[in-house]
């Protein structure tokens, strides 16, 4: 009984460390800094956080329509305003935003 009872402690104690730290990890994520426009490497990529700004003269391969939210790259849920993108080392872009690196989502 004394070991089931270890077991079931020691197996408890595992799931609720996990349970926080998955916790810790959105909240972490939630606040990673949102990515601006004066950002160098937003700069670099042609960044806008309204995809409807894209200088088309600029960027030609922008097409009505593509955003962020609907990039291979982005990291947020389809409802999210910012999610993460690896582009920009995890900083939050707009779900409306666009850059040169779009990939459509498959």
């Amino acid at each position: 009984m004394k070991s089931s009872r270890r077991t079931f402690l020691i197996t408890s104690l595992g799931v609720a460390g996990v349970a926080s730290t998955l916790a810790l990890s959105r909240q972490a994520f939630a606040d990673a800094p949102k990515v601006t426009e004066a950002d160098p490497t937003a700069q670099a990529l042609g960044y806008k956080e309204d995809a409807t700004k894209v200088d088309k003269a600029k960027y030609a391969k922008y097409a009505a329509g593509e955003d962020c939210g609907n990039c291979s790259f982005y990291q947020g849920k389809a409802t999210d305003a910012f999610g993460g993108c690896p582009m920009f080392g995890g900083k939050q872009v707009s779900n409306k935003g666009w850059c040169s690196a779009y990939n459509k989502k498959a």
